[in-house]
């Protein structure tokens, strides 16, 4: 445990910074493997539905900093595959 006040203040939120980034996370692979799960179904209008939420989550992943931008493109790409193999 530091001793310099400053530093136990920077331990303190980032372990705040931590659990929020570890919810986001969570939240994010939930929506994308509901929509897995949609598609595997192939049930098409819970796969639309399913589909634009984890979109959603994934842009937002990115603007709070939890996912490089290529990596959501790449998600967002397969995801959008796996929907258009479906109709």
């Amino acid at each position: 445990m530091p001793n310099i006040k400053s530093a136990k203040k920077r331990v303190e939120l980032s372990k705040v910074a931590n659990a929020r980034n570890k919810a986001g996370k969570s939240a994010l692979k939930t929506d994308i493997k509901k929509f897995d799960a949609a598609v595997l179904e192939g049930n098409r209008e819970a796969a639309d539905a399913a589909y634009k939420t984890a979109v959603k989550s994934v842009d937002q992943a990115v603007n709070k900093g939890l996912l490089h931008k290529n990596t959501a493109a790449r998600k967002k790409s397969s995801m959008t595959l796996k929907l258009n193999k479906l109709a």
